[in-house]
């Protein structure tokens, strides 16, 4: 049950599902994040963060994407 398993109150739990329910599509489930610390130039975080905000995601979610997406190129060029 979700209130065991996770820790939540039952009105919480049921209001999740209450959401889930409402979803149409497939949710995808990413691996688990490891927190990690880098520095980059106030401009490009200010950058990141309107870029984050605008589309909806998390800044996490756009670093992962972009960090992926360079790679992925990387490995193309050889």
């Amino acid at each position: 049950m979700l209130t065991e398993q996770f820790g939540l109150s039952q009105r919480q739990a049921y209001r999740y599902l209450q959401e889930a329910q409402t979803i149409k599509r497939p949710v995808a489930v990413s691996a688990p994040s490891v927190a990690i610390t880098i520095k980059v130039p106030g401009d490009i975080v200010t950058t990141l963060r309107e870029h984050a905000h605008a589309t909806g995601s998390t800044i996490g979610d756009v670093v992962s994407r972009a960090v992926s997406a360079l790679v992925a190129r990387e490995r193309r060029r050889g």
